[in-house]
């Protein structure tokens, strides 16, 4: 799917992955898109063959509930949060657990990799956000200053600061250059409810999704807001940036996904993914591209994919020209 390319978007085959013996709180597709990784409430990560549906893992470890996982930039490793209180690092060729990360004092719900890949990021209920060296498992620094559970992060493209979304409404940008003190180097303030997620674009802007049913674009810089995008009727909890940074989708808790523009906050684009259709659906093609899509659905998941495992949640994947749909 080239961005902007002129045609439809289309939204058709349906898989599911429904060994699962619990519901999915996270999900993560490998950079090639090859891997389908999800954490549950089982206490099992599970890893999936996406064009197949083969499983190829199912990995415990964890004594509670996994919360949050994700692949590092470069492909060869993935982490996983639990409700343990701990961070889980695994080699991708092996399946193996290389290093088991201590330091949280309540469940971890949130984990994301700098962009380098050598560095890992979590927070969670203690209200404590920490950055461990990736090949040592050390502990490199604890930032505190949330006043709330942290339940969403992500480095920002140059890797020199952190974002964390919190359900004390804020979130907090930390600068993680040698040398800086540990604590936060700005504070957002605008959502009236917790932050349930947030994303870099390329460039350095930010945008966080609310239970206020809103998402805001700020731009870190200057600490401004620079448009609100608003017409979710449940709150949001996935969100992700077209690669030109024109457009921006977001996902409600009713299944509703929106495509907005991001300087007039207009809404492009609603698309009902609730219930599995009948027959594919066409939608205008917009100028999000592969990537952007692939981290946007992947969240997506996230929330859709509940219960047992047995649907109807659905789960929007790009494959090609195409976007297929995903049950889990």
């Amino acid at each position: 799917m080239n961005s902007g390319a002129p045609g439809t978007l289309a939204v058709e085959t349906v898989k599911f992955f429904g060994q699962h013996r619990g519901e999915v709180n996270c999900s993560a597709f490998s950079p090639d898109s090859r891997t389908l990784l999800t954490a549950s409430e089982d206490g099992c990560v599970y890893g999936w063959e996406t064009q197949s549906r083969q499983l190829l893992w199912r990995l415990g470890g964890h004594t509670g509930p996994v919360k949050s996982c994700r692949f590092s930039p470069d492909g060869r490793l993935f982490a996983s949060s639990s409700c343990d209180r701990t961070v889980r690092l695994w080699d991708v060729a092996t399946a193996r657990c290389l290093q088991v990360l201590k330091g949280h004092q309540r469940s971890v719900e949130t984990v994301s990799f700098s962009p380098d890949s050598r560095q890992l990021a979590s927070g969670g209920w203690d209200k404590r956000v920490m950055l461990w060296e990736v090949q040592s498992g050390n502990a490199l620094r604890l930032f505190t200053g949330h006043r709330d559970s942290v339940q969403s992060s992500d480095f920002s493209p140059s890797a020199d600061c952190l974002a964390t979304g919190s359900w004390d409404r804020t979130l907090r940008i930390w600068d993680l250059r040698a040398g800086t003190p540990a604590v936060f180097h700005q504070k957002l303030e605008g959502h009236s409810s917790n932050i349930s997620c947030l994303q870099y674009s390329a460039s350095g802007l930010l945008a966080s999704g609310s239970w206020d049913k809103t998402v805001h674009i700020w731009k870190p810089v200057t600490s401004s807001l620079l448009v609100q995008l608003k017409g979710h009727a449940t709150w949001v909890n996935s969100i992700a940036f077209s690669l030109d940074e024109l457009q921006l989708a977001s996902a409600g808790y009713s299944g509703m996904v929106k495509v907005w523009d991001c300087h007039t906050g207009k809404c492009l684009e609603t698309l009902k993914v609730g219930r599995m259709p009948k027959a594919p659906v066409q939608i205008p093609r917009t100028s999000v591209g592969i990537r952007a899509l692939q981290d946007f659905w992947t969240r997506v998941l996230c929330f859709l994919a509940g219960g047992t495992g047995r649907g109807p949640h659905l789960h929007l994947h790009p494959r090609w020209q195409t976007l297929s749909v995903w049950s889990c």
